[in-house]
């Protein structure tokens, strides 16, 4: 499992650095500055969670169990909800797809709180 979420956090780190750039260079003149700092904060929150990522693979490693998994796959999910519904939004204008975001951010604080447990507990 370790392997699986370092693969992942690379992957989602490699892709938060291109969102970025894309938003910096290819955005700029095409979204309104609100919208760009949406964009932006989507992808700042994907660099920090496929650290963390990187950061549950390397507990996985010292620590395995149920919470450490837990933890990992919630921060992908939160991933996706929270950047993803981000990323659709800034890029169609689809309002309700930010309704999603709330909800990725909850993965990640419960994702912050297994993996203080699965360190915790062992």
């Amino acid at each position: 499992m370790d392997r699986l979420f370092l693969m992942i956090g690379a992957l989602s780190g490699a892709i938060s650095v291109a969102a970025g750039a894309f938003g910096s260079h290819g955005l700029r003149a095409r979204l309104e500055p609100r919208l760009l700092e949406v964009f932006e904060t989507a992808a700042r929150y994907q660099m920090y969670h496929a650290l963390a990522l990187v950061a549950v693979a390397w507990a996985a490693s010292r620590w395995p169990g149920s919470l450490t998994n837990a933890s990992g796959w919630l921060f992908v999910a939160g991933t996706v909800l929270f950047s993803g519904s981000l990323y659709g939004y800034t890029l169609t204008g689809v309002r309700t797809l930010a309704m999603i975001t709330p909800i990725g951010g909850v993965c990640f604080i419960l994702g912050w709180i297994c993996l203080a447990f699965a360190v915790r507990s062992t």
